[in-house]
């Protein structure tokens, strides 16, 4: 077998019922490890917490929250820090890749958990990692488990997002606008704008893609 042919995936009539396969529940150590991260990159670069809060507008015991893994930061919240540190979103989540492709099977996706902060830890989705062996990598294509959120908070951060709904209905808030995706149904956006993605009644699940720009 050459080395290309390897990164060829095998499609078959299974396919998208993998995709949709349960996720398992995720432990502390992935959440520990993405607070590693962030500490690692901040004082590899000589920033100081007070420093990072200034360029991201993040509170110090915030960001000192995450470092220790005493939650899980949610997706936009890791974009500004890759902003703001000069690195690499994809880095953050689901750590540094050495491969030119990868190939990751049902079994060995990436299990992180995001929680919010500090309002009472709600979780309000889990994602899984599709793609951590690739180096240099800007996109960062993820499994996602999302809960309702009735407080309809909004994310806001540089960068673009393609979701693909796999089941159950999907409630889009982009800015003003609102909309309620189907299986099926897929949604590109700018996420600078405010946006929500949430299950608009008890859980849903997406393939979701996020752009760092």
């Amino acid at each position: 077998m050459d080395k290309n042919s390897q990164c060829k995936p095998h499609i078959n009539v299974d396919y998208f019922e993998d995709l949709t396969g349960e996720m398992p529940a995720t432990g502390a150590k992935q959440v520990q490890e993405i607070g590693n991260r962030i500490k690692g990159l901040r004082e590899g670069k000589g920033i100081s917490l007070e420093r990072l809060a200034e360029a991201t507008g993040f509170d110090v015991r915030f960001l000192q929250s995450m470092e220790e893994g005493r939650f899980q930061p949610q997706l936009g919240t890791l974009m500004k820090l890759s902003k703001a540190l000069d690195g690499v979103f994809s880095s953050l989540v689901s750590g540094e890749g050495n491969k030119n492709c990868s190939i990751t099977r049902q079994g060995q996706r990436l299990d992180i958990d995001r929680n919010t902060f500090p309002k009472g830890q709600k979780q309000l989705y889990t994602y899984q990692g599709l793609a951590p062996e690739v180096k240099g990598r800007h996109m960062e294509p993820l499994m996602v488990n999302l809960e309702e959120n009735p407080d309809e908070e909004t994310s806001q951060h540089n960068g673009e997002e393609f979701i693909y709904v796999l089941d159950g209905v999907v409630l889009l808030k982009i800015g003003d606008d609102r909309f309620e995706l189907q299986p099926g149904d897929s949604a590109y956006y700018l996420s600078n704008t405010p946006h929500l993605v949430a299950a608009r009644a008890g859980t849903a699940r997406i393939l979701a893609v996020l752009y760092e720009s």
